[in-house]
């Protein structure tokens, strides 16, 4: 300031006290901060000197300023009035930059007379709404993959100017959010939806909106982009398929143009490779326009072209190099003839096969595809045929118009004709082909390299007539009705279809089971001959399972198919066994019984699938000894009885047997019990029967004398493989209560362990004696270890009251002051709960604490705990709640038990 007023009166001396004075200056002004450039800050004036010159043009001007700044610059308004303004070149901001600026605004007239003067700038404090943090404030582009799971997307950051602590917490919003997008009040953006580049948008604007807790607000932009993932294949936008060029077109000429668009890329520049698939050597393609190119001179006259001037290529499109995705394209190439050779043929042969039906006047053959003449202009580029000859050719076919080449079907050509078999369907049509101009040229072939044949003028057309399906197939009946034996064997022979077919040539016939022939046992029953018609039993019927079976052949040829129901009834035959209810029982009579009693009112009810229930008859095979027991009736129904038929004789000796095992015979003879042999097949049922004569109890039974027999029983364990989980789990629970013992006995030896350490404990010995201890001058002795420990807590000892340091990690600490009369610490520390126990300079050496983070005090703050031995309530030091346990047990131990 004081070289300013020097500067001043230098100024003033030179003007050799010619007045030219800053009116309004020096001053005092103010502008808000975060001003806008061009903000007005100070208006102040000129006074021009008595020569009235005035001012220079650029001044006045600021020539220096305190702090250095570019903020401020002089606008001249009028005349000699000027303001002072911002420049926008750089920010005012109170609670980051100056606050005050000195700023020495400097004049001069055209004679050379100035005046300096101070103008002071004072920043004052505006209440600015939040900031974006970095470049969020200009807008942020944020970038989605598509296909992406909805959830986390960015964290909008923001702080309050005036909030330097930033303490005070800020709310977000979102401004007219589309519903893809939310935001938390924390500034949290989500997705709420999964994107697709190529279906929906793929770019969102969001606006977002920071609070603080005036209401004071700012907002952001965030242009969301979706980001496009090769998954869509390109696309052709050339919608042209086929292109007509001229022959003989050089090497090099642009025929195509193929383009196409990467819907993955759109709205992009898309990098797209092409490429020809097709293997030819008349065209190439550009790998990155796509521009397809003549390869070799196109010639319609000579090689393949002549034949076919149609060339179909399939463009190849893709995305990548290697992988990525691809389309195809098919195009054609037509190629145009010009008049540069004379009227030739390319071929002389033909073979037409023609269908037998066809209409008359339809088109065979047309000559001018084969034979042309190049030449532009009429009559060279004319010629015509003869008329058509040949044997069996004429009345047949014929030129319509004549001369035109165009062979047309004049006759009939029917396959089954007797005439058109004699001559094979096979005819032969020559045709000879010329100019209709000087020198009337014919067409020449030429047979080989070396020679040319004049027979080889002759264009020859072979018409082979091919054979249609005029008649259907059809089978000699329309439906067939066979009948077969329930008992016929397999293979057995049911019947025979037979289908024609009245067309030539003849074809030959398959024939098949489409449908039917099938029982829940066997999914076929019958097999036909495919080639002959006769169909079999592939296995046994039964009449009482299905009686008629409906199947549906079928005859197929080359041509025609056909089908025809065939009904097979299954004849009834006896080959059903009867059966009896029960099959087998038990009975006991007594030895008395009445003959023709029922036993036991026994009944024995019989059916038979295939017999009447009067065609049974009864007999009883071996068991019946002296015929004790018969069945009533014996035939004709299919119940019947079981009768005592002959009493026992025990006592005489007749009879010796008391159990009986009877065997019974049901026979099915359909009544002809009273012939020798059935006139039809019978089957025969059985049954057991265990009858068991109680003798009376005055009844002596004679009884032979047996030979006793002893048997012996041994009795094994024996093994069985079934039973292999037997041995399995006893190894398994063996293993387990195993395992269980061995845990118990680890934890019963920790028990027992902890429980003598804890007896050990109770009666240590004292280091000293105790007439030893009242002589013993008290010393402590601490080794300690300098640290270089970071104390980031304070605390007050509760002890002496004193201020102390500590690390809130390794519990370390020390005095705050350091000049704290260790008097003081000591006369506090007897008035503890229990003096500590001091180690004697001849005694036991302390322990040395190891911890590298100073596991307690410092050097002097350690030295003075470990003779203190001063505690809390709990028993503890007076330290933080926080103390190192460890350190406890270091510095304070307890008092000695003898004490």
């Amino acid at each position: 300031m004081q070289e300013a007023v020097l500067l001043l009166v230098l100024l003033d001396a030179m003007s050799g006290g010619r007045a030219l004075h800053l009116i309004h200056l020096p001053a005092t002004g103010n502008v808000a901060e975060n001003s806008l450039p061009e903000t007005s800050v100070h208006k102040f004036s000129v006074q021009l000197s008595p020569s009235l010159s005035p001012v220079i043009p650029g001044y006045p001007l600021i020539i220096n300023s305190s702090p250095l700044t570019e903020a401020f610059k002089v606008n001249w308004l009028s005349g000699t009035d000027f303001e002072v303004v911002t420049t926008g070149k750089e920010q005012l901001d109170f609670e980051t930059g100056p606050n005050i600026f000195d700023l020495q605004i400097y004049v001069k007239d055209g004679v050379g007379v100035t005046d300096l003067q101070i103008l002071t700038v004072q920043v004052t404090d505006v209440n600015e709404p939040p900031q974006f943090l970095g470049n969020l404030a200009k807008g942020l582009d944020l970038y989605i993959v598509e296909g992406a799971n909805p959830g986390f997307r960015y964290q909008v950051e923001a702080f309050d100017p005036e909030d330097t602590s930033r303490n005070i917490p800020l709310s977000y919003f979102l401004i007219s959010s589309p519903k893809s997008f939310i935001m938390s009040a924390n500034g949290t953006l989500f997705s709420t939806t999964e994107f697709d580049f190529e279906a929906g948008h793929n770019s969102y604007h969001l606006v977002v909106e920071v609070r603080d807790s005036q209401e004071l607000r700012a907002s952001t932009s965030l242009w969301v982009n979706i980001v496009n993932i090769n998954d869509e294949t390109p696309r052709f936008t050339s919608q042209k398929r086929v292109y007509v060029i001229p022959e003989e077109l050089g090497p090099g000429a642009i025929v195509a143009n193929i383009t196409a668009e990467d819907p993955d890329d759109k709205g992009f520049t898309s990098f797209l490779l092409y490429s020809i698939t097709t293997v030819n050597s008349y065209f190439m393609i550009n790998q990155l326009t796509g521009t397809i190119q003549v390869a070799r001179r196109l010639d319609r006259d000579a090689g393949e072209l002549r034949q076919n001037p149609v060339i179909s290529l399939e463009v190849l499109v893709k995305d990548r190099p290697f992988g990525g995705q691809e389309n195809r394209m098919q195009i054609t190439f037509v190629v145009e003839d010009i008049n540069d050779n004379p009227a030739t043929c390319t071929k002389f042969t033909f073979s037409i096969m023609v269908p037998e039906r066809a209409a008359k006047g339809t088109l065979l053959l047309d000559l001018n595809t084969v034979c042309f003449d190049n030449d532009s202009e009429a009559p060279n580029s004319q010629f015509n045929f003869t008329m058509p000859s040949g044997v069996g050719s004429h009345g047949r076919f014929s030129q319509d118009p004549a001369g035109s080449g165009t062979i047309v079907l004049v006759g009939d050509l029917d396959y089954e004709n007797p005439s058109n078999l004699a001559a094979g369907n096979k005819y032969l049509v020559t045709i000879q082909v010329q100019d209709v101009a000087p020198p009337y040229y014919k067409s020449k072939y030429h047979f080989d390299l070396f020679h040319e044949d004049s027979s080889l003028n002759n264009i020859h057309i072979y018409v082979l007539i091919s054979p249609e399906n005029e008649f259907p197939l059809v089978f000699d009946r329309p439906s067939y009705v066979f009948d077969v034996s329930e008992i016929s064997p397999a293979k057995t022979r049911v019947g025979w279809v037979q289908a024609t077919d009245k067309d030539f040539p003849k074809s030959s016939t398959v024939y098949s089971i489409s449908t039917g022939g099938a029982s829940p046992q066997y999914p076929n029953i019958f097999w036909i001959n495919p080639k002959t018609g006769e169909l079999q039993l592939v296995t046994k019927v039964d009449y009482e399972t299905t009686t008629i079976y409906i199947l549906r052949i079928q005859a197929t040829n080359k041509e025609d198919t056909n089908s025809v129901t065939v009904t097979v009834n299954i004849l009834e035959e006896n080959d059903e066994k009867p059966i009896c209810i029960p099959n087998s029982y038990f009975l006991a009579i007594p030895v008395d019984l009445k003959v023709g009693t029922n036993i036991q009112n026994f009944k024995l009810k019989c059916t038979d699938r295939d017999s009447s229930p009067r065609s049974f008859r009864y007999s009883i095979g071996p068991g019946n000894v002296n015929s004790h027991f018969t069945f009533s009736p014996s035939a004709g129904s299919n119940v019947t009885r079981l009768l005592l038929a002959n009493r026992f004789d025990y006592s005489g000796g007749l009879d010796k047997i008391w159990n009986y095992k009877l065997l019974v015979y049901i026979t099915d003879d359909n009544l002809l019990s009273g012939r020798r042999k059935a006139e039809v097949l019978t089957e025969t049922g059985t049954v057991t029967l265990s009858i068991s004569v109680i003798p009376h109890p005055t009844t002596i039974v004679t009884t032979t004398p047996r030979v006793r027999i002893t048997y012996w029983i041994l009795r094994k364990n024996i093994y069985s493989p079934s039973a292999w989980y037997v041995p399995f789990v006893v190894t398994l629970g063996s293993m387990l209560l195993l395992v269980l013992l061995v845990i118990l006995t680890v934890q019963l030896a920790k028990a027992i362990h902890r429980y003598c350490s804890s007896k050990i404990g109770k009666h240590e010995k004292p280091l000293v004696k105790k007439g030893e201890m009242k002589n013993t001058k008290r010393e402590v002795v601490v080794e300690t270890i300098q640290m270089n420990t970071v104390f980031d807590g304070e605390a007050i000892d509760p002890v002496t009251g004193a201020k102390y340091e500590f690390n809130s990690k390794t519990g370390a600490r020390k005095w705050k002051d350091p000049s704290m009369p260790m008097s003081k610490w000591k006369e506090s520390s007897h008035q503890g709960v229990a003096p500590s126990r001091a180690v004697s300079a001849g005694g036991t050496r302390p322990q040395r604490s190891t911890d590298k983070e100073g596991d307690g005090l410092s050097d002097k703050a350690q030295a003075e705990n470990a003779a203190s031995g001063s505690g809390n309530q709990d028993g503890e030091p007076g330290t933080p709640k926080n103390r190192d346990q460890h350190l406890k047990s270091r510095v304070s131990p307890k008092p000695h038990p003898g004490k």
